[in-house]
């Protein structure tokens, strides 16, 4: 016989006493998933407004500006930012659209500050940063329109948890008041203690969910609300 024909029919007879009813098929690895971003985003607001707030609530020296100014750019521009590109990724839109908008304004708090540092050091002044008569009204109606922005974020929080609405509601509270703040010092140093409160209610809502998933303890304040 021909050793070619032999070794064909050799493999066919193998193949014909499988039985392919006992093979199981092996398990399919599913790809890792996306970390949940959301104690990032919130840290990074809530440990950066914090730091700004020491200041506005005058209990530290106003020089601590300098340093502050490092952490707005990095942790709470930046880092932000970064938790809400991976919001988009997961389809998370609330969440997205508030850590990338909230990213991009410390960013630009930063570089409105270091253009005034810079000009300061270069001994030149900057007509829109250097106490022009009309600055004080737009410095007002941004803080305005920014609380405007807060609180129509805050309205969804009244279906998610009264952590988050804790958040959002002192924060748009806290932009009004640095609104106001523009005209009295009274105004911006309560802006300072209100925003505070929004900082720390952001670190604890971050450990709050890093707690439920590590660790699987169910914190105050995280269990769904419906107030509308």
């Amino acid at each position: 016989m021909d050793p070619k024909l032999a070794k064909s029919l050799k493999i066919e007879d193998e193949a014909n006493m499988i039985n392919f009813d006992k093979v199981e098929p092996k398990p399919v690895l599913a790809a890792p998933g996306i970390a949940n971003p959301a104690p990032l985003g919130l840290l990074c607001f809530g440990m950066t407004t914090v730091m700004l707030m020491f200041i506005n609530a005058k209990w530290v020296e106003p020089a601590t500006l300098n340093a502050m100014m490092m952490y707005a750019c990095f942790y709470g521009g930046f880092g932000q930012m970064v938790a809400g590109v991976f919001e988009m990724v997961k389809g998370n839109t609330f969440a997205a659209t508030a850590f990338f908008s909230y990213g991009a304004f410390w960013m630009a708090w930063y570089v409105a500050q270091f253009v005034v540092k810079t000009a300061a050091v270069a001994g030149t002044a900057v007509p829109a940063f250097s106490g022009a008569k009309a600055f004080p009204i737009g410095e007002t109606l941004i803080m305005v329109l920014w609380g405007v922005f807060t609180f129509l974020f805050w309205i969804p929080t009244l279906r998610k948890n009264g952590c988050l609405c804790t958040v959002f509601g002192t924060l748009w509270v806290t932009f009004l008041l640095l609104a106001g703040g523009q005209w009295s010092a009274a105004c911006g140093q309560a802006a300072g203690y209100i925003g505070f409160v929004c900082g720390c209610s952001a670190i604890y809502t971050a450990f709050a969910e890093i707690y439920q998933e590590n660790l699987g303890i169910m914190l105050p304040g995280l269990r769904p609300i419906r107030f509308i």
